[in-house]
Parts: C-alpha cells; structure tokens; sequence
C-alpha cells in the first residue's frame, strides 16, 4: 500500500479542519464558502505569534491530501454550487452590468462564435497557439491587455443553458455565462472583484511572496497582499466579470485567484482583456500552459486593487 500523500503547501485545511464544524452549527443552512470565510475571519484574528505557532504546528504534521478532500469543508454544499463548480466549462463569465442589452447581445454573440471557432482548432498550430502552449504568457498577456478606447474583436463563452451547445457533440464548453435575469441580478450588479470570488470559489489561505532584498512588508497590512506573511487566496474556476465598462470597450476583467509570484501583487487583481483573447487564455490558463505576469510591469487596474482591499477588512456579515 502506498503511503497518503500528504499536502505540504501551508493553507487553511488544518484551522478549517478545527474550527469548521462549529461555524457551521452555529450558522446553520449558509453553505460551504461562507462557513470557510467565518473560518477565515478567525484565522485573520490570530496574533503574529499565533499565526507563526500555526505554522509551525502544519509544517510538522500535514494533513494527508485524502483528508482534506473527503472533509466537509471541502465536500459539503454550496448555493452557488450549480453555477459554478456543478456547472460545463472550465471559466465563468458573469454579467455585473444591465444597463446596455444591445453592447451585451453583440458581446456575447462575439464570444459564441469565437468559441465555435476556437473549437474547431483545437490542435494548437498557429505560432500563437505554439507561443502560448510553450508558456510564453506574459507576450500572450500584453497583447490581451487593453485600456477602454482600443479593445475589439471575439472571444469564447457559451450559453447558461448546456443543452444549446452542438446536438451530439459531448465537447465541454469554455465558459459558463453567469447572465442573471433582471429579478435576481441585484446580488450581481456591479460587484467586486473580491465579492465575485467569495461567491463562486472557495477561499484559502498561503504563505505571502517573500519581498525582494531591500523591501519592507506592506503597511497598512492586508490579507490580499501580505498579512503576517500570509495571503488569502481562493480556488475554484477562474471568473471573468462583464461591467459597465465593458459595454464600451467590449473588454472583460479578468480576476486573479491570488497574487502574482513577484511580491505585492494582490488577490484579487484584474486587468482588462480584450475579447479576441479571452477564449485563448483561459484555455491556457486551465491547463496551466500559461501564467500571467506581464513580465514583472505592473499592468493591474488600481482602481479594483483599492476596492477590493477595502473590502477585506470588512467583517462577514
């Protein structure tokens, strides 16, 4: 018998494995990501000293990779469970924005046939195919970075409805569109990044990038960047958001589930990208043929990086 593999990659499974089941009893009927983030929040209480105590504790007896998938913070359900980790497709996208249906029909109508086109060609043989799958990703990431006055073209998305892709053909679609009708779009409508990710992954805690020589620690900290040298970061697909801006620059901005490798990058991040590309990276970004870095230049919209650690240090209600 092989031993288990255990998971050696500080995160919050041991704290959850503690502290879960009593969040849960005590906020019964929430589902599982909200009882992660009441988890959370306690964990984001701890001293420095505590936290190192932690830590420490993991470091030397780490969970088997088995429990932590058969525990119930992993496997209990979620409210949001059909329209993201239930749901076809490897990407969701999510409409935030219902004030312009025509630039919503033309986008979407873009992003179906860019799928269908994208489909047809999946052995990857063009030279920018062959550069993304080499993981060439920050060229691949440039070029899919736009500002609002120059962003045009095809991406990839399907319907909500999985049975109006092809008859007969069991392809799984790229994404799954998160298009609420006018009734329940209000718990969508011009969210944040970071309340995106609350809603449709899970959330989890890693040890921070380590600064670079010569660097101080971010001040004030925050659990998005760097907070006793640890970062909240979630799992789960990756969720492109669909915002008023969008309806202009037919853009979409894609979400980061955790900062960069380099040090002061932050959960939740995004920058906008153009729809010609969007079908392309998350292909790659799925399969991990891609990262996306812009080779070291910061390229993130600081106006959703504020937002978001704004809204971190708000507890959950």
């Amino acid at each position: 018998m092989e031993p288990a593999r255990t998971s050696n990659e500080p995160s919050l499974a041991p704290f959850l494995m503690e502290h879960y089941g009593a969040i849960k009893a005590r906020f019964p009927g929430e589902g599982r990501r909200r009882w992660r983030l009441r988890v959370a929040e306690l964990f984001w209480a701890l001293s420095p000293e505590q936290k190192a105590s932690y830590l420490s504790l993991i470091t030397q007896n780490p969970l088997s990779e088995e429990t932590i998938d058969d525990a119930d913070f992993s496997t209990d359900d979620d409210p949001l469970d059909d329209i993201s980790d239930d749901a076809p497709g490897i990407g969701i996208l999510l409409r935030t924005d219902y004030s312009d249906e025509e630039a919503w029909q033309s986008f979407y109508s873009k992003l179906q046939e860019a799928e269908a086109e994208f489909s047809s060609e999946a052995a990857p043989e063009g030279t920018d195919a062959q550069a993304a799958m080499h993981g060439d990703g920050p060229s691949a990431a440039q070029a899919a970075a736009s500002s609002s006055t120059d962003a045009e073209g095809d991406t990839a998305m399907v319907d909500d409805d999985a049975d109006d892709t092809a008859d007969g053909d069991d392809t799984s679609p790229i994404f799954f569109v998160i298009n609420a009708s006018p009734a329940e779009g209000g718990k969508f409508a011009g969210i944040s990044n970071l309340t995106a990710l609350r809603l449709l992954n899970d959330v989890d805690v890693r040890r921070a990038p380590t600064p670079p020589p010569g660097t101080k620690r971010i001040r004030p900290p925050n659990r998005l960047v760097d907070h006793d040298g640890w970062q909240e970061v979630y799992t789960g697909k990756t969720v492109w958001i669909y915002d008023a801006k969008s309806n202009q620059d037919q853009c979409v901005r894609l979400v980061s589930q955790k900062g960069a490798s380099m040090y002061g990058t932050a959960t939740a991040d995004s920058w906008r990208a153009r729809v010609s590309h969007v079908c392309e990276l998350q292909v790659n970004l799925a399969s991990g043929a891609m990262t996306i870095d812009f080779g070291g230049l910061d390229r993130w919209d600081y106006e959703e990086r504020a937002r978001n650690l704004n809204e971190a240090v708000r507890p959950v209600g």
